[in-house]
């Protein structure tokens, strides 16, 4: 019996496996033609069998969820690029044009991109449907907070910026040019807000495959979270998170155990000493306070959560992190 069980697991691993292999596939590809045929290919199955496995598995079909990220894309360029012509997004979303675009966007938002840009989009949001119960438990826990000084790092030539805080340590933010990373992950599809056991869950899960290959070198190995989707725009059973660690680019993986690229690029690095139930508003702080203020805007790729210490032997049982938003000039 126990033999069956493993055997069971194996399988059910490997299925997983191919799975996330065809999500990133995708993930990297938004912008170009993602054909059933080209997706199964990276999953290594038939297109016919692919196409009934995904749908089962993600509970979504192929082409509903290559079309909800690319619209969920488009969502957040519209607010996030004020400037860019709605046409030129709806091209670099993998739209074939802008009739296309502007049906597939009112079906699935209930209004038109020029709308959602003007602000209809507080009225769709999830975010802006709960911003003044946020907005009252961010002032609770952070009050205000305000750049006290830019300046420029003599020694590496960065942008930094201190953001004093009413009732906090005082923020450093710092915008650098970051290598890409390597790393080993463990996906999880679904709510995650708050849930620190499943995190918790993930690394261990991580760590069981990774110790006796010998791959938890501390402080070399670093451990970090990666987040594709916006919670304010993609349905909460549907966030995308990875916990990962980092590997050296030949390491192979096995089972559920995926292996990516991390794009390298400028980033504002923002370092934080948190409790476990501040990480919305330590994000709020980047994206509401310092990122409007900063002359830059984000870019596409994903952000993460660099993690620098165990809670647990923090005498506050504090968590030091260190947030990576990619960004670009405005």
């Amino acid at each position: 019996m126990a033999d069956l069980k493993k055997t069971q697991k194996q399988h059910q691993d490997e299925y997983i496996s191919r799975i996330n292999k065809a999500i990133d596939y995708i993930e990297q590809n938004l912008n170009n033609e993602l054909s059933l045929n080209t997706v199964a290919e990276k999953a290594n199955f038939s297109p016919f069998h692919f196409h009934r496995l995904f749908g089962s598995i993600i509970g979504e079909t192929l082409n509903q969820f290559i079309n909800r990220l690319r619209l969920e894309k488009a969502a957040s360029q519209l607010l996030n690029n004020p400037k860019k012509m709605i046409t030129e997004i709806a091209f670099d979303c993998g739209f074939s044009g802008s009739a296309t675009f502007a049906r597939a966007f009112k079906n699935m938002f209930g209004i038109s991109a020029t709308n959602w840009r003007d602000n209809g989009y507080k009225k769709n949001s999830k975010i802006c449907k709960t911003e003044n119960k946020i907005s009252q438990s961010r002032n609770k826990i952070w009050k205000e907070s305000t750049i006290s000084a830019m300046y420029i790092d003599p020694v590496n030539n960065n942008l930094n910026w201190r953001i004093n805080m009413l009732d906090k340590a005082n923020i450093q933010i710092e915008v650098k040019d970051v290598p890409e990373r390597h790393i080993a992950y463990v996906r999880h599809i679904g709510p995650y807000k708050g849930d620190y056991n499943l995190f918790e869950n993930m690394f261990n899960k991580l760590s069981k495959w990774a110790a006796p290959r010998d791959l938890l070198q501390f402080p070399k190995t670093e451990m970090m979270c990666i987040y594709y989707d916006d919670p304010g725009i993609t349905a909460e059973d549907k966030l995308r998170v990875d916990a990962c660690i980092t590997i050296s680019p030949e390491t192979p993986v096995d089972g559920s155990i995926g292996k990516a690229t991390v794009p390298g690029g400028k980033f504002a690095v923002a370092h934080f000493e948190i409790d476990s139930d501040e990480y919305e508003s330590a994000w709020k702080v980047i994206y509401g306070d310092w990122l409007p203020q900063s002359g830059f805007q984000p870019d596409d790729r994903p952000c993460y959560e660099l993690y620098l210490n165990n809670p647990k032997e923090h005498p506050e049982n504090k968590h030091i992190v260190d947030i990576y938003v990619p960004v670009k000039p405005l």
